[in-house]
């Protein structure tokens, strides 16, 4: 797997993590959480790992995790925001936009 693809597919499971965190924070919602939403972000987490041991031979354990940890956060600030009606500080912004910038230098020099 090329380099630009196991990026893009980090990015893509990233993607499948956060639609399982989008069910789980449904889930909490409810004042009994063991309800269909948590059982189908449980199902999305697990089907995702196979995806991930795919990459994972691609690419290194510290950059996958930074890949994952940022994309994630990005993704999970924009439901936050858009669906949830979150707000955000600005500390929060800017930790985010640094951590836009650590992953292009990351991705740089990998």
């Amino acid at each position: 797997m090329s380099k630009l693809i196991a990026f893009i597919t980090a990015i893509f499971l990233s993607a499948v993590a956060v639609l399982a965190d989008y069910f789980i924070k449904k889930a909490s919602q409810f004042p009994n959480v063991w309800n269909k939403s948590l059982l189908i972000g449980a199902v999305i987490y697990g089907i995702s790992a196979i995806g991930w041991v795919l990459v994972m031979k691609s690419m290194k354990l510290s950059t996958l995790g930074v890949i994952f940890g940022l994309s994630c956060i990005i993704m999970v600030t924009a439901i936050s925001v858009f669906i949830f009606h979150e707000k955000l500080s600005t500390i929060e912004i800017i930790g985010i936009l640094l951590g836009i910038i650590s992953l292009s230098i990351l991705y740089r020099f990998s």
